[in-house]
């Protein structure tokens, strides 16, 4: 079993800047980040293309408590054959209802995402079936023919999080690693 530690890897100001702010716990920032994910269920993605230019698309995403988010694609879409043949991804999580000016909050995460397979797949359909209900009727009735047929489930693992929660930080953003151990429990 996989143990995820979250590491505060520090908390900058608009410019990046190294600022000083109160101790931040791993279990506050698990929350902020938890709370993020919860609420929102479409996130752009960014891939890379083959000739090194960057690639936008926005889906709906599932995710666990270890921090695999997940989503749903065609295997021929754009950002699919992207990450066919180069697996990193960049994800920005946030509400388009935010207010300017009001306490906005949102995450940006950086890793690599693969097709779902074996036991992933297991975990991607639960996750993404418990998330969107109507997924498993929507699933059972397609057509023969119909191409979202031929859609996967695709599993993104976040290395690195940039967290902007104002109302949890102020104007801080928090930067944290996340290292996925191997447990003996």
């Amino acid at each position: 079993m996989k143990r995820v530690v979250l590491t505060i890897a520090g908390v900058v100001d608009a410019r990046g800047a190294q600022i000083g702010i109160q101790r931040i716990s791993e279990a506050r920032v698990r929350r902020s980040f938890s709370r993020i994910l919860d609420d929102n269920v479409l996130c752009s993605m960014a891939t890379v293309c083959p000739n090194g230019r960057a690639h936008i698309n926005t889906a709906y995403f599932s995710f666990t408590r270890n921090f695999e988010l997940y989503f749903l694609s065609h295997p021929d879409s754009t950002h699919c054959c992207n990450l066919a043949a180069n697996s990193s991804m960049a994800m920005a999580v946030f509400s388009s209802k935010q207010s300017w000016a009001g306490p906005d909050r949102g995450l940006q995460l950086f890793g690599t995402c693969r097709q779902a397979r074996g036991a992933q797949l297991q975990r991607a359909a639960t996750s993404y079936g418990e998330r969107f209900r109507k997924y498993a009727m929507w699933k059972s009735r397609l057509e023969l023919d119909d191409p979202a047929r031929e859609y996967r489930l695709y599993r993104f693992v976040p290395k690195h999080v940039k967290v902007f929660d104002e109302k949890a930080f102020g104007e801080a953003v928090v930067r944290i690693g996340i290292e996925r151990r191997t447990s003996n429990k």
